[in-house]
């Protein structure tokens, strides 16, 4: 049986502070209607109706996550380098910048939780995706 992702969870201590905080990063997931964010889960509308949510959980984050996102930052070249949202978004923990298979560079990051993410050194723009 063939499958879509229909939504992406994240495990957070605040869900509703780590959904305003990824819509400021994200340029193309945006707050769901008012009024339906609680406590224990808040989510973003994404493209083609896809979310990411974040569901409240007790523990703390402890290990490495398992999977994660790999964003193409938007926007201008400042000093011949892309810039995207992510990098410039504060609360944004710095990790260093592994190397992928085939040489692309990674920019690793954290979100206010500590959940990993990585800015690819090809912008969005450049790999032709095109806003939602």
């Amino acid at each position: 049986m063939a499958s879509r992702v229909a939504n992406i969870s994240v495990d957070a201590h605040d869900p509703i502070a780590q959904a305003r905080w990824w819509e400021q990063v994200l340029d193309d997931f945006h707050v769901v209607p008012e009024g339906v964010w609680s406590d224990d889960d808040a989510e973003l509308i994404g493209p083609g109706g896809r979310s990411l949510e974040f569901l409240r959980v007790p523990e703390a984050k402890t290990v490495k996550n398992r999977l994660h996102l790999c964003l193409r930052p938007v926007g201008t070249t400042v000093d011949g380098r892309r810039r995207g949202r992510a990098d410039r978004r504060a609360g944004c923990q710095r990790r260093g910048r592994p190397t992928r298979p085939g040489g692309r560079r990674l920019g690793g990051a954290g979100d206010p939780e500590g959940n990993e993410f990585c800015v690819l050194d090809r912008s969005a723009e450049d790999a032709d995706i095109e806003p939602a």
